[in-house]
């Protein structure tokens, strides 16, 4: 049995770290995703976890793969398709210290994992399920979110939420704000169809 088992992207964050000598801007390919993230302090805590999920079949997504087994955590349910690549995300630092997104993500793997992908075993055997709000941006990775919080309430597990805002991501504010809603959903009715 997990402690924590998260569902949702694992993607490549390309975070700006300098400029070249030529005055090159310099990026450093960094494993990325809110819900593995989560997941990686857990297991660097002591907790068993897992991590449900799609990477492209290519170089970022097998090193996304080797880099989360080295964390700790079980890539028992991540998927490689090898027809959709790696999500990308280029970060760029802002002069107030903020940061700026540009997603490479049309389709990218991580909205690409289907509801028959998921294992439901995972969700069943963990203490509790953990999802962002990310994996709800587009299909088939919403309705595959939907069932995986639908067998998580099915089996008493307790259900973490995380409403991550990514503007570029969402085709408008109205659409956030639905799926935002959906921890809402969990707590007070039983069917999410």
């Amino acid at each position: 049995m997990y402690d924590v088992a998260a569902l949702g992207e694992l993607l490549v964050d390309f975070i700006q770290n300098g400029s070249s000598q030529n005055g090159n801007l310099e990026f450093e390919a960094n494993p990325g995703g809110a819900p593995c993230n989560v997941l990686a302090m857990l297991a660097r805590l002591g907790y068993q976890t897992a991590f449900i999920g799609k990477v492209g079949d290519d170089s970022f997504g097998r090193m996304l793969g080797k880099i989360i087994q080295e964390t700790g955590i079980s890539a028992e349910g991540l998927i490689y398709d090898r027809n959709v690549k790696t999500t990308l995300a280029f970060v760029h630092s802002l002069a107030d210290g903020d940061r700026d997104f540009s997603f490479y993500r049309n389709p990218g793997a991580d909205i690409m994992l289907a509801e028959q992908e998921v294992s439901e075993k995972l969700v069943e055997g963990c203490r509790i399920f953990h999802f962002g709000s990310l994996s709800l941006t587009d299909e088939p990775a919403e309705s595959a979110t939907k069932r995986a919080v639908a067998v998580a309430k099915e089996a008493g597990k307790l259900i973490s939420f995380d409403p991550n805002y990514r503007e570029p991501l969402w085709e408008n504010e109205e659409q956030a704000k639905e799926a935002a809603c959906l921890f809402f959903l969990i707590r007070h009715y039983k069917n999410l169809e």
